[in-house]
């Protein structure tokens, strides 16, 4: 199930709750009539967006008006997320899973494409490749537990001449609140706009 999938599913039940909306300063709640499960505030002010809530909490900065920033413009297709730019004006993230995190996926397809880039030459037969990839197979991708055994795998490795040098990948995903917190932004803004019979 995709992100937006999961948090569609948690957030079917929601509804809204202005605490307070004087210009740009607001306070906004969205949860299910009843519980406080999954639920979460918007809160801002000049130049700031909180978001906060079962799913942590974040604080971006960019503009004088922080919805204007995350609201979707049907008007300009195609419409996507830019979380790498959004991630960007983050100002501070929560303490317990951040907006990035070490990815196993993310670094055994690193892996994969530095192998491929470094042994395109003809000097690599296929024989020399398929030996290389066991060994990395074996000596990294099928010995570390997180991120530092990772890295200290890539490191150590030699095999046939080869190394890992000059390593430019982070192997980084965004973390699933961080997800979640976006999905949440677009949302939370579109019925916001919605119930104040605004135009995107």
């Amino acid at each position: 199930m995709s992100a937006a999938d999961h948090f569609k599913r948690d957030i079917a039940k929601h509804e809204m709750q202005v605490i307070r909306d004087d210009g740009v300063n607001r306070h906004i709640r969205f949860k299910r009539p009843g519980t406080m499960c999954m639920h979460f505030d918007l809160l801002t002010w000049p130049g700031y967006l909180c978001y906060t809530g079962d799913m942590g909490t974040y604080v971006f900065r960019r503009l004088h008006d922080m919805f204007q920033f995350f609201r979707r413009f049907e008007n300009y297709p195609p419409y996507r997320m830019d979380l790498r730019y959004w991630a960007e004006k983050l100002e501070a993230c929560d303490r317990g899973d951040g907006f990035e995190a070490f990815s196993s996926d993310a670094f055994r397809a690193a892996v994969k494409v530095y192998f491929d880039q470094a042994t395109e030459g003809d000097d690599w037969t296929d024989e020399r490749k398929a030996s290389l990839w066991e060994e990395i197979n074996n000596d990294v991708l099928e010995s570390f537990y997180g991120e530092h055994e990772a890295f200290l795998a890539l490191r150590d490795f030699r095999h046939d001449g080869f190394q890992f040098i000059d390593w430019e990948f982070d192997c980084k995903e965004y973390t699933p609140r961080f997800l979640w917190c976006c999905h949440a932004l677009e949302w939370a803004i579109c019925t916001y706009d919605a119930a104040k019979g605004k135009e995107p």
